[in-house]
């Protein structure tokens, strides 16, 4: 329930995204591109060819209290795809603005990198950081997109930006208004347990619905630790690899990094609290 096409960072374009899906024995699957609806249609088409359950969501990049955190829409309605798209519009402007000041600061210092380059690995709307690393890995500047991420393209470096982010409180009320299903996307990633508990009530209070507790990035600890604060937070439980393709190479769909195995019984809850939203 939570994976990426080329309508953002990930190689798979949404019908192959889908077909991968079913040949790797999954039941439903999502498509949560980062901060674009873009991929929906041709992914829930693929989905009814190959009879398999296709669930329309979206990754939006937000921002709590100085601290990045991704939220995960799922069961969007499809008759508010077109509203999203226009909402989003204006941030992908922002990142475009920023993405431009970033290639200037890396071309001034002699990295050959070009906006043309990265946007010729994708169809998003806008390229982002994963683009640029795999453009940097091709020309021999990194040795992975992970070191270009931990080196030359980390937020407090000297050639990322990040664009301004919508508040997570505000996204979590827009996707319960449109009767989607909020969820918290790999909590641990960004949040400590201290201060992930703190911001559930507040959360909570908005309309969050569920929270990511298996993930390609989770041990068996932290997993049981994820599962059993959804459970005291009375939150639905959503799990995903986060399936990018080639971008992250060491994540397979359906398994992450070998040991991930999502429920079937979280999509069921996740569609049920879906319909309930929805009246």
């Amino acid at each position: 329930l939570h994976t990426h096409s080329n309508c953002s960072d990930g190689s798979l374009s949404p019908a192959q995204l889908v077909e991968a899906a079913a040949q790797s024995g999954l039941s439903a699957v999502a498509l949560t591109d980062h901060n674009t609806v873009l991929g929906l249609p041709e992914f829930t088409q693929a989905g009814a060819r190959a009879q398999i359950l296709t669930v329309p969501g979206c990754e939006f990049s937000t921002e709590y209290d100085g601290t990045e955190l991704h939220l995960i829409g799922l069961f969007l309605p499809q008759d508010k795809w077109d509203a999203f798209d226009t909402i989003l519009q204006k941030q992908h402007e922002q990142k475009r603005e920023s993405n431009d000041l970033m290639l200037a600061r890396m071309q001034a210092d002699g990295f050959a990198v070009t906006r043309e380059e990265a946007e010729a690995l994708t169809d998003a709307d806008e390229i982002n950081r994963a683009h640029v690393a795999r453009v940097l890995l091709e020309k021999g500047y990194v040795e992975s997109v992970t070191q270009a991420f931990q080196t030359l393209l980390q937020p407090d470096g000297k050639y990322y930006t990040p664009p301004a982010r919508p508040r997570t409180l505000d996204v979590i009320r827009r996707l319960r208004a449109v009767g989607a299903v909020p969820v918290l996307a790999h909590p641990f990633l960004n949040l400590d347990e201290t201060r992930l508990r703190a911001f559930l009530p507040r959360a909570v209070e908005a309309g969050l619905c569920a929270m990511e507790t298996h993930y390609s990035g989770f041990d068996a600890k932290t997993t049981q630790k994820a599962s059993q604060i959804a459970a005291q937070f009375d939150l639905a439980e959503s799990g995903g690899s986060d399936f990018h393709g080639e971008a992250k190479p060491e994540i397979r769909l359906g398994s992450g990094t070998g040991a991930l195995c999502v429920p079937f019984a979280f999509y069921e809850r996740l569609a049920a609290v879906a319909d309930s939203l929805r009246g």
